[in-house]
């Protein structure tokens, strides 16, 4: 079974440290700030196995390559995006499994936010290592994709269970509350959810990990029922 860890890095981002707990193997996603990076691996015991990154942008890849000298990990990313990623040791697409430990991920290809984005599914433990594609209570900018390739890439989460742990990339989920009860004021769900999502702000404490059902009970853009939608309600939070 797989354990997840948030690993707090730069001004509002997150690593996360997992562990396959049959077998010790550990990794860690997006390893952007080596130092926290490196005191959370030590912490767990100072093994690294894997470094699994989502997608291209620095805040999510920058101290790589220091993480992996240091450790002696392989690195696993986007084929598609293999030219702008730290080297790779494998290069994944749509469909394949990265096993940690006994443990396995399904690489999901999640274009819209970036072009080679992908994300990784742990079914064994129900984690799913979104990136910047799914936020809790929001979605990713679409900096290179189309309303329609994130509209794509956020319906490939609907099959999965209502408990799985939703682990993306940044702490913006009070900031996304924000907008997400003006853009759906009648939802009582995502009232609820805001509200807790204050506390927890308020107390210091991350609000991720997320719950899949949660998000989809409160998140507009899991929500939105059409490209269209999705849309619309982009542009107005790029604007909000």
């Amino acid at each position: 079974m797989i354990t997840v860890q948030p690993v707090p890095i730069l001004s509002d981002n997150y690593a996360w440290l997992l562990r396959d707990t049959g077998t010790g193997a550990v990794a860690i996603v997006d390893p952007a700030e080596p130092g926290p990076v490196a005191a959370a691996i030590d912490a767990a015991g100072g093994r690294l196995d894997l470094i699994l990154l989502t997608h291209h942008h620095g805040d999510h890849v920058a101290g790589t390559d220091e993480i992996r000298a240091r450790y002696g990990a392989k690195v696993v990313g986007a084929a598609a995006d293999a030219h702008r990623l730290p080297k790779l040791d494998r290069a994944v697409v749509e469909g394949d499994t990265v096993m940690l430990g006994e443990c396995s991920a399904r690489v999901l290809d999640t274009p819209g936010h970036t072009r080679g984005h992908i994300a990784y599914y742990f079914a064994d433990g129900g984690v799913l290592l979104c990136g910047d594609t799914l936020f809790s209570l929001g979605c990713g900018r679409l900096s290179e994709g189309t309303p329609a390739d994130m509209f794509a890439s956020l319906h490939k989460f609907a099959g999965m269970p209502g408990e799985t742990l939703v682990c993306c990339g940044h702490e913006y989920t009070e900031n996304n509350a924000r907008f997400a009860l003006h853009a759906d004021p009648g939802n009582a769900a995502l009232q609820t959810y805001a509200a807790k999502v204050k506390q927890m702000r308020a107390a210091g404490h991350p609000t991720l990990p997320s719950r899949l059902a949660d998000e989809f009970a409160a998140n507009p853009f899991l929500r939105a029922p059409d490209v269209a939608t999705l849309a619309d309600l982009r542009a107005r939070k790029d604007k909000f």
